[in-house]
């Protein structure tokens, strides 16, 4: 039974309800679940004091693969005389996912997390396939690793949505490699039952309810129909959230043509698979056409462009998909960077850099920070919609999820009322995240989290001897 008891916080600027403003306090109580906003004078007086500091929502990363931080700066050269892909970059990747621990992915898992953690990031979306043993053999148990991750992700603070990833196949007509072996479950029912377990689990271990799962096909060229549309039905059944990357590359779409005579986007409308649950991962390589199916339907687009400009995919149509009224959100997908604010003002920037024009993702309402506005949505509120999350916003009845600013951090510092979100979206710099916040609970304090130190040590640990 509750206590009663509230904590306040009182900074200079906050934004709420698309607005920067002053003068307000606001509060939540013990389970960290904001209870009011006021400006009356006794409850200025006892809110903590955040003198110096902008607060606005914590960040919402939907498509994280924490593993794939151990190869950060590990695939920028070429192969003499090899053009150098995605493709070529996944052997690389694959390479290192087959000999990775569990211990090592654990401890990869929290320097993953506690980098988010540490930009601004409160709830992320983790991608999650690497199920199995080097050789695909099973585990014991079947779940360690997707427990060890969200174990990673509840040491650090953040709220986790393990989005356990469906893997059948290396692609149409081909037999994975050994490199994918740990990704693979060879029947439907397995992995629903598999992913029942781990649910389950996560009742019983987290008591906060800042963890939960959800389900992830890899790809149309990962999955079978059949295969596809158990695991969808069964989603369905359990109201959970299905991501699935789709359109990254075109040779995905070409072997997706190859398999079924149309398009991925076009093949997942007519099998009914989108809708207000369903996420489409990346999205390049559409049609405008096809823009407008994943809108109407609902569905969310995940861009992820740091990594995206990394892996030279391409860059997501956000003017098509936003003409349409799709909820666009972000993720950091290989963690090649881990800074959700630079993947929303990239979203902008390659399409200025494509069509030699300025604020072209500008919306057409009234007012100067409309488009920074909602390219801050995009990292926040749009984000919490596609995983299904109660987060994104400070708003009356949502978790208390923000971050700091530090205003007189020079990458900021001048900002007004009027211009306070463009200079964070367009040009706030890491060392003006100051406190982070997650369910009322401060995890980060004057920009430090109190385990940096011995996670950071474990991690440079891992990768000296991983890599030796």
């Amino acid at each position: 039974m509750g206590t009663g008891i509230e904590h306040g916080w009182l900074p200079d600027f906050l934004l709420i309800n698309g607005e920067v403003k002053s003068g307000i306090a606001f509060f939540a109580d013990e389970s960290g679940i904001i209870t009011r906003f006021s400006t009356a004078g006794g409850d200025l007086a006892k809110a903590q004091r955040l003198k110096g500091r902008a607060v606005l929502p914590g960040l919402v990363n939907v498509h994280s693969h924490t593993f794939q931080r151990v190869i950060r700066g590990r695939t920028e050269w070429r192969n003499q005389g090899q053009r150098d892909t995605f493709w070529t970059w996944r052997e690389k990747m694959y390479e290192a996912a087959t000999r990775l621990t569990p211990e090592q992915i654990y401890q990869t898992a929290k320097a993953a997390f506690l980098e988010m953690l540490l930009s601004g990031i409160t709830t992320v979306g983790e991608f999650h396939y690497l199920h199995h043993q080097a050789d695909g053999s099973r585990y014991s148990d079947p779940n360690l690793i997707g427990k060890l991750v969200i174990q990673a992700g509840k040491e650090v603070g953040l709220r986790i949505v393990l989005l356990r990833t469906a893997y059948l196949r290396a692609g149409y007509g081909k037999a994975p490699n050994p490199g994918q072996t740990r990704f693979i479950t060879g029947d439907a029912a397995t992995f629903i039952s598999d992913t029942e377990e781990l649910s389950a689990w996560v009742k019983k271990f987290d008591s906060r309810g800042e963890a939960e799962v959800g389900v992830a096909p890899h790809s149309v060229r990962a999955v079978t129909q059949a295969y596809l549309l158990e695991i969808a039905d069964y989603a369905r059944q359990r109201e959970l959230c299905v991501h699935m990357h789709v359109s990254e590359q075109p040779g995905e779409n070409e072997v997706c043509i190859q398999e079924y005579g149309i398009s991925p986007v076009i093949w997942l409308e007519r099998m009914g698979l989108l809708g207000p649950r369903f996420t489409a991962v990346h999205a390049i390589h559409i049609s405008e056409a096809e823009a407008g199916f994943l809108a109407d339907s609902g569905s969310s687009v995940c861009a992820c462009p740091t990594s995206e400009r990394n892996l030279a995919d391409g860059a997501v149509r956000g003017d098509w998909l936003l003409a349409r009224g799709a909820n666009i959100c972000l993720g950091s997908d290989s963690q090649i960077q881990i800074d959700l604010l630079e993947d929303a003002r990239l979203l902008e920037y390659h399409l200025r850099m494509q069509q030699l024009e300025r604020v072209v993702l500008d919306p057409p309402v009234p007012g100067r920070e409309r488009l920074s506005q909602m390219l801050y949505e995009t990292a926040s509120k749009s984000g919490a919609k596609s995983l299904r999350q109660r987060v994104g916003e400070l708003t009356v009845g949502k978790p208390a999820d923000f971050v700091g600013i530090d205003l007189d951090d020079l990458s900021v510092a001048g900002a007004s009322p009027e211009t306070l979100v463009a200079n964070v979206v367009f040009s706030l710099e890491r060392t003006a995240v100051k406190e982070v916040y997650v369910g009322g609970r401060c995890l980060v304090t004057d920009g430090r989290h109190p385990l940096q130190e011995s996670i950071t040590a474990e991690f440079r640990e891992v990768q000296e001897r991983f890599w030796k």
